[in-house]
Order: structure tokens, then sequence, then C-alpha cells
């Protein structure tokens, strides 16, 4: 992975760890990075600039009423993921931000969660070279039957830092 800004140099320091290690490392930095992601437990399972993989064990803290994995807590999941994504892919001089989340939930849910997020060669360029802009960014969410209980629709922006 090509640094591309400061977040994608230490993600790609991070990733020449053993195999062993980086998952935890990964995890740790994101979980200091934006606190509510290690208050929630996100495991960070992969990542590049092009695909990120995390996770949610299905303990107490994140629960709702009927012992599933909350729906605020799928919701962090799926933005945590695409939002790793784009400030991976953004340079220093700009800002992600959610523009529009939709969660359609279509079956319960069952044991521990897993996203997958992704970006096209084509959004990476654009987020890159134009100044500002939005994009749609690919995520799938599994639950622990390997199921898809939730769709969402994840759009991010980016803009200049300087207003």
């Amino acid at each position: 992975m090509a640094a591309t800004n400061r977040l994608a140099g230490i993600v790609s320091k991070i990733n020449q760890l053993p195999d062993f290690a980086r998952s935890r490392a990964l995890s740790l930095f994101f979980g200091k990075a934006i606190p509510f992601t290690g208050t929630a437990g996100i495991r960070i399972e992969s990542l590049d600039d092009s695909h990120c993989v995390i996770s949610l064990a299905n303990k107490r803290r994140v629960q709702n009423h009927i012992g599933g994995v909350h729906a605020v807590a799928s919701m962090l999941l799926a933005e945590s993921a695409t939002g790793i994504l784009v400030g991976l892919n953004v340079p220093d001089d700009k800002v992600p931000v959610i523009k529009t989340v939709k969660a359609e939930y279509t079956k319960r849910a069952k044991g521990d969660m897993r996203v997958e997020a992704r970006l096209t060669e084509e959004q990476k360029l654009r987020m890159r070279t134009e100044d500002k802009g939005d994009t749609t960014v690919a995520v799938t969410i599994h639950d622990g039957e390997a199921k898809e209980p939730i769709e969402f629709e994840m759009v991010w922006a980016w803009v200049s830092k300087k207003r």
C-alpha cells in the first residue's frame, strides 16, 4: 500500500508486522485514535487501501434487549470500516465526512458480526485528486451464521480542511 497520507503511512508500517501481531496492532491503534471503536471492542482483521474487514464479538456490552448485537453497534461497524478506507485514501489536506447512512434490517442477526468494505480504483483516484466529492462505499455485513441480516448504504464525502 503506497502511503498517500499520514494515516496510510502508519497502517503500512503496521501491515509489515508478522501476521500474528498485525490485527491486534491495527485494532489497538484505531481504538486509541477513535476511542468509541476501542470501547465497543471492534477488531480490525485486515486492512489495506482498498479493503477493510472488521468484526465485533456479540458480548454483553454491545447487545440489545434480545441478546443480539445492537443495531447501533452494527451501524458502528459499517461506519468504521467504510470511514477507515476513506481516511486511508484522502490526502492530509482533506477531511472525510459521513454524508448518508441507510440501513435496512432484513433478518434477525445471530452471533458475532463481521463487516467488509471495499473501494474501487476509480473511487480511490477521485479521493486522491478531487478537491471535494462524495462516493458510496460498498459494505456487507455477516452474522455468526454467515447471513447478511442488514443492508447498508454508506455515502462518504471529502472536503478541504481549510474553509
